[in-house]
């Protein structure tokens, strides 16, 4: 079942089960898979590499919002926020834990030969393209600087 398909299921469910927070995540999702079809020279399909992308951008500027919310205490606005954030995580493939995650970024930068931090562009080019979807770029970001800086 493509993430289309899953997010109208999810949708109708959600209708009929009247959980208007949760459909307003799933109603996102879908305008914005919407829109990723219809771009201007769009081939009309969107692929699962490009849902990834679009899904943690998602979830990254709702985070984004709920930590500006957080900072002007609305803390009602920022909860929902969180909410749909979390909605949205759940298509997302399961992100890898931080030991598994620092396994595989030494192992990059073996590959890549990196000395220090100068060189982290290098790592994180690598990075971002083996850990699509599996882990938030920030995250691969801190741990690669920690990585190289000792």
């Amino acid at each position: 079942m493509s993430l289309e398909e899953k997010i109208n299921n999810d949708i109708k469910q959600a209708m009929l089960a009247r959980e208007k927070e949760k459909l307003e995540a799933l109603r996102a999702i879908k305008t914005a898979l919407l829109v990723a079809k219809t771009e201007k020279g769009g081939s009309h399909e969107v692929t699962e590499e490009a849902e990834l992308k679009l899904l943690q951008k998602l979830v990254k500027q709702r985070k984004d919002s709920a930590q500006i919310y957080q900072q002007q205490n609305r803390n009602d606005l920022a909860d929902k926020e969180l909410f749909e954030a979390k909605v949205i995580e759940e298509y997302l493939p399961e992100q890898m834990s931080d030991e598994e995650l620092t396994a595989i970024i030494k192992k990059i930068i073996e590959e890549t030969g990196a000395k220090g931090v100068a060189e982290m562009g290098k790592v994180m080019a690598v990075a971002k393209t083996r850990l699509a979807g599996k882990a938030e770029g920030k995250v691969i970001a801190d741990k690669i600087k920690s990585l190289l800086n000792t």
